[in-house]
């Protein structure tokens, strides 16, 4: 009889557990062997990229994340402008599938600026044409949605400035070709685009909190006075660094199809003013420089008009007296102000001009600079109305730049719309006595102490400038209803920092400025507003226990009752 002998499953179950176990171990260390040997060459590979390829990602070789223009960015790197994917909308007439007509009245549905017999001379055109270059996502879905395959949607690098309005005449735009046509763009075109600087934003002076102060500023007072336009600039006096500018009315660089093309005109820049008494502050420190003027208590005739080459030169409000340089500030004489002008000779005053290079377009990277209107002969009667801004027509940049020299300790420097940074400013020229300068900032103080530029005085903040209401040359003469009002002005006058100009382009006389046109009523409490609100963004702070030390000049002062202290703010 046989036996059988039946070896139990136990052993082999064991056994081959163990050996799956055994496979499962090696197979997770060659795992982790591979993990380990991918995870070092990554580490050998981005050690070699930190120390020997550090500028791989700016330019070079790698552009995967090279904007295809460069981003613009404010002095605290808000981005004012960057490049975007983006789509376009176009129409191939060969292919479209739809009566043209029908065609024609949904695309007038989606585009009301365009006319109904544009777009049909696109439906029907020869060859493929676009409908609208920068399109918005909404048009686009509308246009997807008529159907037909003659319509294609190619994606294209778009700019696109994310702060809308603002600063819009500093920015600029550009093409549809993707290049700068005007302001930051078409000054830095080429810098913009090159591959080697790119990749890195270019940096701008303007601080975009205090641009938006001044254009929201400058904007209502231009509504509130029915003008026709305005201007605005914030510059740095000891570097030349322009901190805001704004130019009234103004565009959106985002929608320029079917803007009104005078908006893009950057009245700081591009147009010449005869800004008026503004321009005496200058002339009398030319006087005191050459030695013309060497007392603050020397009296001159302004008790009755100055005839000069068949001229009567006038002050808008009579004094009546004998005027000191202090009075003749305060209350803006023209009379006093050609007098001195005639004692200093026209080879100074030119001289004094030149020195602020008012003779030539603004110093400032944009191209639109306008060149001034000189005079075709420096007479006597040149040097004289020049002297209190007639006759001489310049940019507010000029007048801005020119008043930085004449607070800063007489330095004049070229404007920019760069940020320095840790940069030098640039070394400047000498064109007016630091004892001067010394010397015309208790003036320009005493100005809105107690003169024309009242309304300027911002509590704390130390604010010094001038005044200037001039009328503006028309046909046969001046137009005296037509005011270009401007004030400039420097703030803290004891340690100057920034000049503030504001200019407004025929002002009306109604409620909002007590039916007064000129600059004291129009341009100064816009002066006043803005610093206010801007000086602690630019770190100065109201301090009322600090100012100009004006004392030696305040017994000059003839006081007669309040109806002189309250003249004409001209």
């Amino acid at each position: 009889m046989n036996t059988l002998v039946v070896r139990p499953t136990r052993v082999r179950t064991a056994g081959v557990r163990q050996q799956i176990l055994l496979t499962a171990q090696q197979r997770l260390m060659m795992l982790m062997l591979l993990f380990m040997a991918a995870f070092f060459l990554v580490s050998v590979r981005l050690l070699y990229f930190a120390l020997f390829d550090s500028d791989a990602g700016r330019g070079g070789n790698s552009t995967a994340f090279v904007p295809a223009r460069a981003d613009i960015v404010d002095r605290n790197g808000v981005p004012l402008a960057r490049t975007i994917d983006g789509y376009s909308i176009r129409v191939m007439p060969s292919k479209l599938l739809n009566d043209r007509q029908y065609l024609a009245d949904e695309l007038h549905k989606i585009f009301p600026d365009m006319t109904r017999e544009e777009l049909l001379a696109k439906l029907t055109g020869p060859r493929p044409t676009y409908i609208r270059r920068r399109a918005l996502p909404d048009q686009v879905a509308a246009v997807n949605a008529i159907g037909d395959v003659g319509f294609d949607f190619p994606r294209e690098k778009e700019r696109l400035y994310p702060q809308m309005s603002l600063a819009a005449h500093v920015l600029g735009f550009t093409n549809a070709e993707g290049h700068g046509v005007t302001g930051v763009e078409g000054a830095f075109d080429q810098r913009l685009i090159d591959k080697a600087t790119r990749g890195d934003p270019l940096t701008l002076s303007i601080d975009a909190r205090v641009q938006g102060v001044l254009e929201s500023e400058l904007s209502n007072a231009v509504t509130n006075l029915e003008a026709i336009g305005g201007a605005g600039i914030i510059l740095d006096v000891h570097t030349g660094e322009v901190m805001a500018m704004t130019s009234l009315p103004t565009y959106n660089p985002n929608k320029l199809a079917g803007s009104d093309p005078t908006t893009r005109r950057n009245a700081v820049t591009y147009n010449l003013y005869e800004l008026g008494s503004v321009v005496k502050p200058l002339s009398i420190g030319a006087a005191i420089d050459n030695g013309v003027v060497t007392s603050m208590a020397k009296r001159y005739d302004a008790t009755q008009p100055l005839a000069i080459a068949g001229f009567r030169i006038r002050d808008s409000h009579m004094m009546n007296r004998w005027l000191n340089v202090p009075e003749t500030l305060i209350h803006s004489s023209n009379i006093v102000t050609a007098q001195i002008a005639d004692q200093l000779g026209k080879e100074k005053m030119e001289a004094m001009f030149r020195s602020l290079e008012f003779n030539k377009r603004p110093e400032i990277e944009l191209k639109e600079r306008a060149f001034p209107l000189w005079p075709r002969e420096w007479g006597r009667l040149s040097t004289m109305t020049t002297s209190y801004g007639h006759g001489i027509a310049v940019t507010p940049l000029h007048l801005a730049s020119a008043y930085a020299a004449l607070v800063n300790g007489g330095i004049w420097r070229p404007a920019t719309i760069l940020k320095l940074g840790d940069k030098a400013p640039p070394q400047g020229r000498r064109v007016f006595k630091a004892s001067t300068s010394a010397r015309m900032r208790q003036l320009l103080r005493l100005i809105v102490s107690d003169g024309t530029g009242r309304q300027a005085d911002a509590p704390g903040f130390r604010v010094g400038g001038k005044t200037g209401s001039a009328e503006k040359p028309g046909a046969g003469g001046y137009r005296r209803h037509s005011l270009v009002s401007t004030f400039s002005a420097v703030f803290p006058m004891d340690n100057p920092r920034y000049v503030v100009l504001v200019m407004i382009d025929e002002p009306k006389g109604n409620a909002f400025s007590s039916g007064q046109r000129t600059a004291g009523y129009t341009a100064a409490p816009v002066v006043k507003k803005v610093v206010m609100r801007a000086g602690p963004m630019l770190g100065v702070f109201p301090d009322e226990s600090r100012d100009v030390d004006v004392s030696e000049l305040t017994p000059l002062l003839w006081k007669n009752g309040e109806s002189e202290s309250c003249g004409s703010r001209r």
